[in-house]
């Protein structure tokens, strides 16, 4: 694929991954609570749940691509609306960021494992937000649409999984700084609705 492509789609999803969120509050738990080795487990099975999601995204897509360029321009249109909503949800809650509800009970790394990838793939908003992302970096003229959304899955996969794996190593210094940092939690509400806003207009203005 292109790199004026894959460069802004890794830079998109490494900011997103980056962003509180269920997932990364429990592989941060799971470290603090169990050591960086169960945090590194619990990210490994959340992000094996989204090959499932892409395949169910490429196929579909294609689909849609295939059928119809006004298909797919509405598909955009549906993505950076989501985008926007999700910045909107962001401006409406809380900046604090939660980390004493998560269940602390240690588990095996097999049973992490199964949980991480349960948690991803039943949870229907991961599905709803690659629609949502993933054709914003989809170019038609470079080939194979099911191709390309596969080696985005792939991508999106590793660079989580470095991500959480990277924030289950340094939990305890984070998790102490994010606790006692009301200036940085204020901060880092207004980068997620920037990030939001600004990926849900690249989305929508992209070419096919």
């Amino acid at each position: 694929m292109d790199t004026n492509v894959l460069i802004p789609f890794l830079t998109a999803s490494v900011l997103l991954t980056f962003m509180p969120g269920p997932d990364i509050i429990y592989v941060i738990m799971q470290s603090i609570t169990n050591g960086k080795k169960y945090g590194i487990v619990t990210a490994l099975g959340l992000v094996s749940g989204i090959i499932i999601h892409t395949t169910l995204i490429a196929f579909g897509v294609a689909v849609m691509i295939q059928r119809s360029e006004i298909l797919f321009f509405v598909i955009k249109l549906f993505g950076a609306a989501y985008l926007f909503y999700l910045a909107y949800r962001t401006y409406k809650s809380s900046a604090k960021i939660e980390l004493e509800e998560i269940n602390n009970q240690k588990r095996s790394l097999l049973s992490l494992y199964k949980q991480g990838f349960i948690m991803n793939l039943l949870n229907p908003k991961v599905v709803i937000f690659f629609l949502a992302f993933f054709p914003g970096f989809i170019i038609e003229s470079n080939g194979n649409i099911i191709q390309q959304i596969y080696i985005l899955g792939v991508l999106f996969m590793m660079q989580a999984f470095f991500v959480f794996s990277f924030v289950a190593i340094i939990s305890d210094k984070l998790t102490s700084f994010l606790r006692g940092n009301k200036k940085f939690e204020r901060y880092l509400h207004w980068f997620q609705m920037i990030v939001f806003i600004v990926i849900g207009i690249y989305i929508l203005f992209s070419n096919k």
